[in-house]
């Protein structure tokens, strides 16, 4: 037997119904905002990521799927939504046409990692790219986003700020940073030395315990920060407070990706384990310039769908539709033709198999049908249907207009 590739899963039935309901969730939250869809390839140049990744993190050094195709071409499955979309922004020239340009997405995503809960190598991920706006009132408004989709899905969350400063706060801060991991290279793990020669900030996201408990004394962002990004993180944290938005300052977080500045939030759940990130974001303004194009200021956030699905509280699944079968074959073709005109408006689960009463009841409350729809010899001589509904069990014989005017009740 043929097996799935380890850490890339099915999505059946349940996990179906979970899965399409959170994207008609945030697709209706991010629209509420207004946002519009955008679709990217899978399959992009390495150096996309490479650029706007950065060559210094885990995903592009030790996660990606990469190959040569058979054109020569240095390719990869996409590991991550935002690169592909701040490319599609420049190549479609939306960074010299100015203005505000809002965008969502979701889809799959590829990382070559160890699989475990909620963490796939293949795994979907919905988004949101803001390009456009320098001010700190969009950050808020990606984090109140966020928060109405987790909201809207009984999704329990507690976020965390911080803020990783700009182009004038972050050098000096690096420096006093690489001097106090370098007093204590000989106790921290081989990631994080290599880590201080490549992107010395991102020791502080090492899970390491050692690490962590030496990184509890190394000096703080928020406490070197320029006069204007102290100020922008100020005006976070009250329009939040305003909104009745609870948070936490975490020092600490600075996010995987090397293309962030400025405003870094993360959700987190205390219901999935030690992996406890279900969505993070912040803001980016220097990626657009990065990948050529013009400085463009820009804010976004991703959701890992997988890793909320068992926390997703689904709506009471009520009845809806209708349930058609034959009683014998010399209705069958009847009911077929039936059906495929009902279909022009409402939702039909059509049974083959001509079957007795009691098992066309069965079969309709199996799929959760509203209605069950049957034709036997008697509807077929005199041009009706037997329709009964299995929310408040009342049953009638109905002519064939009757039934294709059916709506809601009997």
């Amino acid at each position: 037997m043929i097996s799935s590739l380890r850490g890339m899963n099915d999505i059946l039935s349940e996990d179906y119904e979970r899965f399409t309901y959170f994207l008609s969730v945030a697709t209706k939250v991010a629209h509420r905002y207004g946002f519009h869809f955008i679709e990217t390839p899978i399959l992009e140049e390495t150096a996309l990521f490479k650029r706007s990744v950065g060559e210094s993190s885990d995903i592009v050094g030790k996660e990606m799927y990469q190959f040569i195709d058979k054109g020569e071409n240095d390719v990869c499955l996409r590991p991550e939504g935002t690169a592909g979309v701040v490319r599609a922004f420049i190549q479609k020239k939306l960074d010299r046409a100015g203005g505000i340009h809002r965008f969502f997405y979701h889809g799959p995503m590829f990382r070559y990692e160890r699989p475990q809960k909620g963490r796939l190598r293949q795994f979907h991920q919905f988004g949101v790219e803001s390009f456009g706006v320098e001010s700190v009132h969009e950050d808020v408004s990606m984090i109140m986003m966020a928060s109405d989709i987790l909201r809207e899905l009984g999704i329990g969350y507690r976020l965390k700020l911080n803020s990783l400063g700009c182009n004038e706060c972050m050098p000096p801060y690096r420096q006093n940073l690489i001097n106090f991991v370098t007093v204590h290279k000989e106790h921290i793990c081989e990631d994080c030395i290599r880590r201080v020669d490549t992107n010395p900030i991102r020791v502080l996201d090492c899970k390491n315990e050692k690490c962590q408990s030496i990184y509890a004394n190394a000096p703080k962002l928020i406490n070197h920060l320029c006069p204007n990004c102290n100020g922008e993180f100020a005006t976070l944290q009250t329009l939040l407070t305003q909104s009745g938005i609870a948070y936490e300052i975490d020092t600490h977080l600075v996010r995987g990706l090397d293309y962030y500045s400025k405003t870094a939030f993360e959700f987190v759940s205390d219901d999935i384990g030690s992996q406890s990130a279900i969505a993070g974001g912040g803001r980016y303004d220097r990626l657009v310039e990065f990948l050529d194009g013009r400085p463009t200021p820009a804010v976004g956030f991703a959701m890992g769908i997988e890793r909320l699905m068992e926390l997703i509280i689904m709506p009471q699944n009520s009845r809806d539709g209708y349930y058609m079968g034959a009683m014998d074959e010399s209705t069958l073709d009847l009911v077929v033709k039936m059906a495929h005109q009902k279909r022009s408006s409402d939702k039909v689960v059509l049974d083959y198999k001509p079957k007795n009463l009691k098992n066309h009841l069965k079969a309709a409350d199996k799929v959760n049908a509203r209605f069950c729809c049957v034709i036997g010899e008697d509807e077929l001589q005199n041009g009706t249907i037997w329709v009964k509904d299995l929310e408040d069990k009342t049953e009638k014989t109905l002519s064939h207009e009757e039934f294709y005017a059916l709506k809601e009740t009997l």
